[in-house]
């Protein structure tokens, strides 16, 4: 696969997992559907990696990596897009740190566990527990307030985790990717001319 058409492909897919991260970062917001908690949020959600991170980090490279994946940058394709694969080099290092970012925040956010009320206490109820308290759904009841938190957290920073670790491996694949068509050019102006 040439490097053009492999960029796009990684961009378009990458443009999809990012949305992913920004509405559920957005829902993080919202515990159970319910505005009246914004005072109560973990730090782990405020510090937005879904939406900051996995989200406009990664959109930017995704929509380089469709860009580089184009026609070259004068017109026909004259320098083998070496212009945009460029330029999609340093987004996609922007992508890859994003990516870590969302990844180790929202890790650290499901091994900790959300804050909640516990016995007339805010607090951490989880945090010592090292994350065992994933597969043991009893402690769960822990939490009083907000109602349903821990599930809600738990499928949404998992969710994250999920798309941040993808575009983690999207990202990588496009830096490679575009550092040889730094050097290669893309091979798409050569087939062109073969036919």
């Amino acid at each position: 696969m040439c490097t053009g058409k492999c960029a796009r492909c990684v961009g378009l897919s990458l443009l999809p997992l990012s949305l992913v991260c920004i509405v559920a970062n957005a829902l993080l917001l919202v515990p159970n559907g319910e505005t009246g908690w914004t005072g109560h949020l973990s730090l782990h959600v405020w510090l937005m990696a879904g939406f900051l991170g996995g989200g406009l980090m990664v959109l930017c490279t995704g929509i380089s990596a469709v860009r580089a994946g184009g026609k070259g940058c004068c017109g026909a394709g004259c320098c083998g897009n070496r212009c945009r694969m460029l330029r999609s080099v340093f987004s996609s290092a922007f992508g890859v740190f994003g990516a870590i970012y969302c990844l180790s925040v929202s890790g650290a956010g499901l091994r900790i566990g959300p804050q909640c009320l516990t016995n007339r206490t805010w607090e951490y109820p989880f945090e010592n527990l090292a994350g065992t308290y994933l597969v043991n759904d009893t402690l769960w009841s822990w939490c009083l307030k907000p109602p349903r938190v821990v599930p809600w957290n738990v499928t949404l920073f998992s969710l994250l985790v999920a798309a941040s670790s993808l575009e983690l491996v999207l990202c990588g694949v496009q830096l490679v990717n575009a550092t040889l068509g730094v050097f290669c050019g893309d091979c798409r102006k050569k087939e062109g001319a073969s036919h």
